[in-house]
C-alpha cells in the first residue's frame, strides 16, 4: 500500500473511531528497567501538551509505583469505578502535572467495561503487570498499543525477545512497539532497535516497531526526591527532551485496522452513508472486512 493510501486509510479510521481516547499499555520483562519511570514521564509530557491523561496502574500504590512517585493516594480502584461505587474523578488522584492516577488492582477481569467507557479524555496509559506466565491482563490486552520497555544491555535484550515470543504465542500478537530506556548513546539504541525489529520479522513474523529511546538521566534520583518526574523537575534535561519527543510521536501512531470503528462516531451532518462508504473503502484497500467494533490486542494486528 502506498504512503498516500495508508495515510488516507488511517484518516478514515480516526474519523470512524468510536472514541477519541487512545489506550496504550506499557510493560517490561523484568524489574528495574524503568517502565514506571517512563510511563509517568510520558504522562507528564502529554499533560503539558494540554492532553487529558489517565494513568491506570496495575502495580497498586506501594513504593515504586506511579502513586508513590507523585506522593498521591487514589481513593478507589478501576473496579470501584466500573461497579459505580465511585466516580472516576472521585476514585483517581490528581498528580501535580494534571495526570489522573487510578489503581487498576485487582486487575480488571474479562468482561468488565472498557476504560474508554468510563472516561472521555485524550489518552489512557496503563502501567501493566505481566502475570506469572508472562501474559497480559485483560485490561492491557484491550489497549490500542502495547509498548515494551527495555534497556540496551544483553540481559534485557534477551529477556525482551523471550517475552515477545511468549506474548506472541499467548495472544497472537502481530505487532507491538518497544522503547529503549537508560540509553548512553542514541546510536547504540538505534542499532538495538534495528536488530530486534529484524529478529522479530525474520523468526516470529511479528512487526516490532521502535517507539524511541530515553537517555540515562543523572538527576533521576533528585526528581524522585522532589516527588516529580524529570519532565516536570528538569525540563531542559536530555531525558525530558526524549520523553517530549516520544509524546509528540505517539499522537501520530496509526490507528490499528479494525480498532474503534463505529458509525455513531461520524458527525450527524455526514450521516450513516458516509460511515458505510468509509468502511467500504478500507475493506477495498486492505482486502478484508472492516469490523465496526474494537478488537482486543489478541486479534491479528497489521
Amino acid at each position: 500500500m502506498s504512503k498516500l493510501v495508508a495515510d488516507q486509510a488511517d484518516g478514515l479510521r480516526r474519523l470512524l473511531a468510536q472514541t477519541r481516547t487512545r489506550v496504550l499499555a506499557f510493560a517490561s520483562m523484568g524489574r528495574g528497567l524503568g517502565v514506571t519511570t517512563v510511563v509517568t514521564n510520558l504522562s507528564a509530557a502529554l499533560a503539558y501538551q494540554g492532553r487529558e491523561v489517565l494513568l491506570l496502574d496495575e502495580h497498586g500504590t506501594d513504593a515504586g509505583t506511579a502513586s508513590a512517585a507523585w506522593a498521591v493516594e487514589p481513593l478507589g480502584t478501576l473496579a470501584d469505578v466500573a461497579n459505580r461505587r465511585l466516580t472516576l474523578h472521585g476514585a483517581a488522584a490528581r498528580a501535580p502535572c494534571g495526570v489522573q492516577v487510578l489503581t487498576a488492582v485487582p486487575r480488571t477481569p474479562a468482561g468488565s467495561p472498557d476504560p474508554r467507557m468510563l472516561w472521555e479524555g485524550d489518552v489512557i496509559l496503563i502501567d501493566a503487570v505481566l502475570d506469572g506466565e508472562g501474559q497480559l491482563s485483560a485490561l492491557a490486552q484491550a489497549a490500542d498499543e502495547l509498548v515494551l520497555v527495555m534497556q540496551p544491555h544483553a540481559a534485557s535484550i534477551t529477556a525482551t525477545y523471550a517475552g515477545i515470543k511468549r506474548l506472541h504465542y499467548a495472544h497472537a500478537l502481530r505487532q507491538l512497539r518497544f522503547l529503549v530506556n537508560g540509553v548512553a548513546e542514541p546510536g547504540a539504541a538505534q542499532q538495538v532497535a534495528h536488530n530486534l525489529a529484524q529478529a522479530g520479522s525474520r523468526y516470529l513474523a511479528v512487526s516490532l516497531q521502535p517507539a524511541g529511546w530515553v537517555r540515562a538521566e543523572p538527576h533521576m534520583a533528585d526528581a524522585a526526591r522532589l516527588r516529580r518526574t524529570v519532565v516536570e523537575a528538569y525540563p531542559a534535561s536530555p531525558a525530558a527532551a526524549d520523553c517530549r519527543r516520544i509524546a509528540d510521536e505517539m499522537g501520530q501512531w496509526p490507528w490499528r485496522p479494525g480498532a474503534s470503528l463505529a458509525p455513531q462516531a461520524v458527525p450527524a451532518t455526514q450521516g450513516t452513508n458516509t460511515a458505510a462508504a468509509c468502511r467500504k473503502y478500507l475493506e477495498k484497500e486492505e482486502g478484508r472486512p472492516c469490523t465496526p467494533h474494537r478488537e482486543p490486542l489478541k486479534s491479528p494486528i497489521c
